[in-house]
């Protein structure tokens, strides 16, 4: 369920009324870059469980909103809720430290366009690596760290063995296929267990035949009601496999609704020519 282009509701109000269950909340997210809107009055929810699919042309803002979300970028105007917290206010700033900033972060698992994977490491280091860094803040790491390890590495073999890599576990980047690689950092994302896993064009980097195998993995993660932004060229997979979907331009939500409503039967023109520029290859 989402709200109307305007992106002037308030989710927080339909929240309190009880109308809807909301894990995602962003209001009125602006970001501009010196003279440039890179995102304007963005607004839009997204209910647990829900694969939400974002499209677009390169440079409409999809990707800043991800960071946005991430606090890789801080928006310049609007709200951030996750599970009825606000993580981000423009009104009330603050002064984040390194360690709160991180906390927010774990909210929102990312997927890049590229890997992103650490070379010197194998593909269960690479998994597990942060979940072992997180682990040294826990008040009962020095007296359990053996055991703590051997938890966090089980689980790292299972996420593998989810993306269907157990068998390469010890290999390194340069041992594994680019979409073996993906796999790997979509197993990364999944480890510490966020609310939201995010993906920014996540099969943009791969040849055509292995694109299908990263395409299988995220439709299985929708199967299992993960909850997902997906920004995506891959039209049929967001029709097909999104709970709702999102065409952006020039920073702002152009339309919005059911995948299969907005990409066959476009109410908006800026959407159909989009549309009908992606058809003509």
């Amino acid at each position: 369920m989402i709200c109307g282009e305007s992106g002037e509701r308030s989710f927080s109000a339909f929240i309190r009324k009880g109308i809807l269950m909301a894990i995602l909340e962003v209001n009125n997210i602006g970001k501009q870059f010196e003279s440039t809107k890179v995102l304007d009055d963005v607004s839009f929810s997204l209910e647990e469980g829900n694969a939400l699919a974002i499209i677009g042309s390169s440079g409409s803002g999809k990707t800043t909103l991800l960071r946005c979300l991430n606090f890789l970028e801080t928006p310049d105007r609007g709200s951030i809720i996750v599970k009825g917290e606000t993580l981000f206010d423009a009104s009330k700033p603050v002064k984040e430290q390194g360690k709160d900033l991180r906390t927010k972060r774990l909210h929102f698992g990312m997927v890049f366009q590229s890997f992103n994977l650490f070379p010197q490491y194998t593909a269960l280091e690479n998994v597990t690596l942060s979940e072992k860094l997180l682990a040294k803040e826990r008040p009962d790491f020095k007296q359990n760290k053996k055991d703590i390890y051997v938890q966090i590495e089980q689980h790292g073999v299972e996420l593998l063995d989810q993306m269907g890599l157990a068998d390469r576990k010890t290999h390194y980047p340069h041992q594994l296929s680019g979409g073996q690689q993906q796999r790997v950092a979509i197993a990364r994302a999944l480890a510490l267990k966020p609310d939201i896993l995010c993906f920014d064009e996540p099969t943009s980097a791969l040849d055509p035949e292995l694109t299908g195998e990263v395409l299988k993995v995220i439709r299985g993660l929708a199967d299992q009601k993960t909850t997902m932004i997906i920004v995506t060229h891959e039209m049929a997979f967001a029709r097909d496999v999104s709970d709702q979907l999102i065409f952006m331009d020039d920073g702002v939500i152009v339309e919005q609704g059911d995948p299969r409503q907005v990409i066959d039967h476009p109410r908006e023109e800026r959407t159909k020519q989009f549309l009908t520029r992606y058809a003509q290859g």
